[in-house]
């Protein structure tokens, strides 16, 4: 077996950038490969063993059993796995388990309340048709309630601006972003 290149080496075969991921895709000598991560899911508090390198969605949809957030593009640019963690919008397909450690993360699955009684977000997409395939539907619903608590449900400029990570294939923008602001005036309402 010969020896590992030198950085320095790596420095000048691949440059900086190609040395740097080369340095750290593989874990350190002795690191654990899994470990217990403990965080609130939907409102249950949860400790789990997971391999340190696994995602949030692919936990979620795999060991979890919430599919709602789904796997689209796996490189955070659709916003198909979107989910709350500590109430900020968070590509699912982005981030680690690990990094979730003594955090809340809210799933579509969580938004309902007691007795199932949805949320005025899931509420005003069916009221106004915003979707057709559903396949964003569920990321959509997580980033417009997001939006509306950042406080960008303003109007339907600001909406679809503050929108805009999500996806949708089916092109049904105006009807999500009127139930936007649907969801946004019932929750002032409220």
């Amino acid at each position: 077996m010969s020896p590992s290149p030198m950085r320095r080496e790596l420095d000048d075969t691949t440059g900086a950038a190609g040395a740097a991921s080369a340095t750290t895709t593989r874990p350190a000598i002795g690191a654990p490969s899994s470990g217990d991560v403990g965080f609130t899911v939907n409102r249950e508090r949860q400790t789990v063993t997971v391999d340190n390198r696994t995602t949030l969605l692919d936990w979620l949809r795999e060991q979890a059993g919430l599919t709602g957030a789904k796997k689209g593009c796996n490189e955070g640019a659709c916003g198909a796995c979107t989910v709350l963690v500590d109430g900020e919008r968070t590509n699912a397909c982005l981030t680690l388990v690990v990094q979730c450690a003594g955090r809340e993360i809210v799933t579509v699955e969580g938004l309902a309340g007691p007795g199932g009684r949805l949320h005025p977000v899931q509420q005003a997409f069916i009221d106004h048709d915003a979707f057709q395939c559903g396949y964003c539907t569920p990321g959509q619903v997580i980033s417009a309630v997001a939006c509306i608590a950042e406080g960008h449900a303003t109007d339907e400029a600001t909406v679809r601006e503050w929108m805009s990570g999500n996806l949708c294939r089916c092109s049904a923008y105006p009807q999500i972003a009127a139930a936007v602001l649907d969801a946004a005036a019932r929750m002032r309402r409220a």
